[in-house]
């Protein structure tokens, strides 16, 4: 499992340019079962993507695909991560 900590290099009026088509890739991803859950960071300076792709370099190609990362409008650091303990309703989480 992977946490993607998003960080933008532009500002905000930029970055909402692209927001919509950025939104579609999310919707993509989700749908492909790569992504289950994301949201913007407080102060909204980037955002989180947590994915339960089992590959960094498979996840690294799907993250070329965001137009946030295409338009150079932002970092991506990416954090491997192993659960070992979930409230319940994350239990198939645990690997």
């Amino acid at each position: 499992m992977f946490i993607i900590n998003i960080t933008y290099k532009t500002d905000l009026k930029t970055v909402d340019s692209f927001l919509n088509q950025h939104i579609d890739f999310l919707n993509e991803q989700y749908q492909l079962g790569h992504f289950i859950a994301s949201g913007r960071k407080v102060p909204r300076t980037g955002g989180i993507i947590l994915s339960n792709i089992q590959n960094k370099a498979q996840l690294e190609e799907i993250i070329l695909k965001d137009p946030f990362k295409k338009e150079e409008l932002a970092t991506y650091e990416i954090i491997e991560f192993v659960p070992s303990k979930t409230s319940e309703e994350l239990k198939f989480l645990i690997a």
